[in-house]
């Protein structure tokens, strides 16, 4: 199972293997289409195929097998969490360039499972690498059968397929990071639940005027979110403008005092976290910044989802990490 991959780190961290799975393995997936499954239709400007969660109809230990593969491989702390999508285009269906970053609760690998026996360069459906929405292509993985690519999702994962001329079926697995699950999005939207500036404490009024005269409002709004986080978990007023100012770049936070620096911290992230997307190796440097601390208890919920305990999954990202080979 996805043995000799090959890695690259550019246009964006992937990997690729021309050989994928056993016969037997792709028996299994070759099955999925064969199912009378409940097909979701996208017929939208860019996005053009059908897609079927198809999850529950592989074997536990085809799932454990593949979980196992890809924390080898990326480097990634994987959770036990899989979703697993049929996918099929028709002739004359296409999927337009785009990035899929992952937001606050969603997956950040992905692995791509073709399985289009006798495929033929005028059959399209090629998978395309760019560099930007506007770029050339830098890599191209045929539709070829039992052929697989795999990549981490974020801002700049710009991908797309060629419009095809003969049906086309892909498997494609997802897979969540430890930091980055739905129960930390449930807890963020909770801690965020009818978000009013308005309950700041009063100190902060003259420090957030004068940053929103001069900074972005993507950037005074996240350090206004932060501050709220520090609000609601119950720090007085000079830590919470602390938090702002730290969240807007104006101070930087003191590492004197241990929990204000680690409540600073994580609601910049959280804060991060719930108005952008989940970044990797952003997420890294706040790991490092906290490894070692004392979890203090009004930070615990947070900080467990936010930030786990190192154990089973304590390796290196390669697959951000490594250079092309």
């Amino acid at each position: 199972m996805l043995l000799q991959t090959k890695q690259h780190h550019h246009p964006f961290p992937f990997f690729a293997v021309d050989a994928a799975f056993s016969e037997e393995q792709c028996a299994v997936l070759d099955s999925l289409f064969s199912q009378d499954n409940a097909w979701q239709h996208r017929d939208g400007a860019f996005y053009r195929c059908s897609l079927s969660d198809v999850t529950a109809m592989i074997p536990a230990t085809f799932q454990t097998e593949i979980l196992a593969r890809m924390r080898d491989i990326t480097g990634l702390p994987l959770v036990d969490r899989l979703l697993v999508t049929a996918q099929r285009m028709l002739p004359g269906q296409v999927i337009g360039i785009h990035s899929d970053r992952p937001l606050l609760g969603y997956e950040l690998a992905r692995l791509v499972v073709q399985l289009n026996k006798d495929w033929q360069a005028e059959h399209g459906g090629v998978l395309e690498l760019f560099a930007s929405p506007e770029g050339e292509v830098m890599f191209s993985v045929n539709p070829e059968y039992n052929k697989a690519f795999g990549f981490l999702l974020h801002a700049e994962s710009y991908h797309g397929v060629t419009e095809v001329t003969a049906p086309r079926q892909t498997v494609v697995f997802n897979f969540w990071h430890q930091a980055n699950t739905p129960e930390l999005d449930t807890h963020i939207q909770a801690l965020f639940a009818k978000l009013h500036f308005s309950e700041l404490p009063a100190a902060l009024d003259p420090i957030a005027s004068d940053a929103e005269a001069t900074l972005p409002e993507e950037v005074t709004f996240r350090a206004g979110t932060a501050a709220i986080a520090l609000h609601r978990w119950g720090y007085d007023a000079a830590t919470v403008v602390t938090g702002y100012q730290h969240s807007t770049g104006i101070v930087r936070c003191d590492s004197s005092d241990a929990e204000t620096y680690a409540a600073v911290l994580l609601a910049d992230w959280v804060a991060y976290l719930y108005r952008d997307s989940f970044d990797l190796a952003r997420w890294e440097i706040l790991q490092g910044e906290l490894e070692g601390m004392e979890r203090f208890p009004r930070l615990m919920p947070t900080w467990q989802l936010c930030v786990p305990e190192r154990g089973q999954f304590d390796v290196q990202s390669r697959l951000i990490h490594n250079t092309d080979s």
